[in-house]
């Protein structure tokens, strides 16, 4: 840890209790910084400070942020366990702790996907208040009528949701460019098989200003601190 960050974020990170209950700790007496009591749930921790749960000192878990080119048939969660193969069957991370996907891609979707175990990072990118844009390739069954695209962009219901894409592109005929705010379950899927076609192929490319680049599919990397910063930012 290179910076200070809030005492109940430290005791999230490190396992300890979800940031609410972990108020209810400090509340309580039972959490010390450097053998004393903090004056609240937002008191800094920094890499210096020894920080004890029940008298216990806490070894907090470096957080990690990696970037892995999805292949298809992986399935994006911790909990399914029916599921084939999950991407991170993928990742060879020595001692590392409890990963999850910022966001996720469906099994049969490719491309871009964040790997962390930082909660709130993982949050502001998929909580559409932070307008992340996460943008995407997508191949359909046959080209898509320029009305139906004109009525695609101003949004549809389906299913009783709203789906709006931020953007879309023609490419080629059959081929085009979205840009989602939001990822509702399945999307672009669903805009396009209202336009009367089918997905063939759907590829994430980008989130933020972070870009899926030369990373070659089924490979991973950690992002570099610039990185981070950049999915951030649109």
């Amino acid at each position: 840890m290179t910076e200070k960050m809030r005492l109940v974020k430290f005791l999230a990170a490190a396992g300890i209790a979800s940031r609410r209950k972990a108020a209810d700790l400090i509340a309580a007496g039972m959490v010390t910084i450097n053998g004393k009591p903090p004056l609240g749930p937002g008191d800094p921790v920094g890499a210096d400070d020894t920080v004890s749960y029940n008298g216990v000192p806490i070894t907090q878990n470096p957080l990690h942020y990696l970037i892995l080119n999805k292949p298809l048939g992986y399935t994006c969660t911790n909990f399914d366990r029916h599921a084939e193969k999950t991407v991170f069957e993928l990742i060879d991370l020595p001692n590392a702790p409890k990963l999850f996907s910022a966001g996720r891609l469906d099994k049969e979707s490719e491309g871009l996907l964040i790997i962390t175990n930082d909660g709130d990072y993982a949050a502001k990118l998929m909580h559409p208040r932070y307008e992340i844009l996460k943008t995407y390739i997508v191949k359909t069954s046959r080209p898509i009528p320029h009305s139906e695209l004109e009525r695609l962009r101003g949004g549809i219901v389906d299913d009783g949701e709203h789906l709006c894409p931020r953007r879309i592109d023609e490419i080629s005929p059959g081929q085009y460019r979205f840009i989602l705010n939001e990822g509702k379950k399945r999307e672009i899927r669903r805009l396009v098989r209202a336009a009367g076609a089918r997905t063939e192929q759907l590829q994430r490319i980008q989130i933020g200003q972070l870009k899926l680049g030369n990373l070659q599919i089924g490979k991973w990397r950690k992002l570099t601190a610039e990185e981070i910063q950049a999915t951030l930012h649109n």
